[in-house]
């Protein structure tokens, strides 16, 4: 039912995942900081997931992590399970997987990837979606995730379309208040689910991504800014403390940097006041 990759870049583990299923996202992901990363598809087990992470925590390789779901499990046959770990990864194809169904799964520098799919058009999403995420190398965790989801998307994805999709990413230190979670976003019934996860993940990302390209407010620059926040209502003497009222009001407060203006919050505000 389903198309995924689990993947790892440095110490950040995330989970991508397109279906012609609703509430994708409630099902297939699961990752754990510091442990890895979770896909359980085909005709699902959602316990999949807390086994196999039990096992990576306990520093066993990716490899026994999918025997210690699927040896017990007389249904094995019909899973799909993809496992990321902090040194190595995995994934298994059950032999009565609706077809088309396989994976690959493999290790670069920045860590290990493992990515599956069922009922798809043909081999060539999955061979889309590794070269996919090769190419992106260097790239973000988020990043490189959508651009994987996408290119399987692009090659076919699932055989019956499109309906949920979800990306769910973690590192160390990220996401709103240093909670951990670089994203959470779910689409669960969309005709065009992929992209419109793409779509979310932008916002994900201007809201709770750290300042980037920053720029000082002085000069030409500080002025414009200004004038352009005295037009939303928020005017004042002190630029920066007006900007940082208006960055309040719209959730930009993760953002905000006393060095100056994030790039993306700039072309938000830039946006807002064409």
């Amino acid at each position: 039912m389903t198309f995924s990759i689990a993947a790892q870049v440095g110490d950040a583990f995330g989970v991508a995942v397109a279906s012609k299923f609703p509430f994708v996202g409630a099902v297939v992901p699961e990752v754990r900081l510091g442990v890895g990363a979770v896909a359980t598809q085909a005709m699902a087990r959602v316990s999949y997931r807390g086994t196999a992470l039990a096992a990576l925590a306990e520093g066993l390789d990716a490899s026994v992590a999918v025997e210690a779901c699927t040896t017990p499990d007389e249904a094995r046959e019909h899973r799909q399970l993809g496992v990321v770990g902090v040194d190595a990864q995995a994934t298994f194809t059950g032999a009565e997987c609706m077809d088309w169904a396989g994976g690959v799964c493999g290790r670069e520098s920045s860590g290990g990837y493992a990515i599956q799919g069922n009922i798809l058009t043909g081999p060539e999403v999955v061979e889309a979606m590794e070269s996919a995420w090769l190419g992106s190398a260097g790239a973000s965790l988020t990043d490189r995730l959508i651009a994987t989801l996408l290119a399987g998307d692009e090659a076919g994805g699932d055989s019956r379309g499109r309906q949920g999709a979800a990306l769910y990413a973690v590192a160390p230190g990220a996401g709103y208040d240093g909670c951990g979670v670089l994203a959470d976003v779910r689409v669960d019934d969309h005709p065009d689910a992929p992209r419109e996860l793409a779509r979310l993940l932008r916002v994900n990302d201007l809201l709770f991504g750290r300042p980037e390209d920053v720029q000082p407010l002085t000069g030409a620059l500080a002025e414009e800014v200004s004038a352009r926040l005295a037009r939303l209502g928020h005017g004042g003497d002190d630029v920066a403390e007006a900007l940082e009222r208006w960055a309040g009001e719209a959730n930009y407060e993760m953002r905000m940097t006393p060095d100056g203006i994030d790039a993306k919050v700039l072309a938000a505000l830039r946006e807002e006041t064409a």
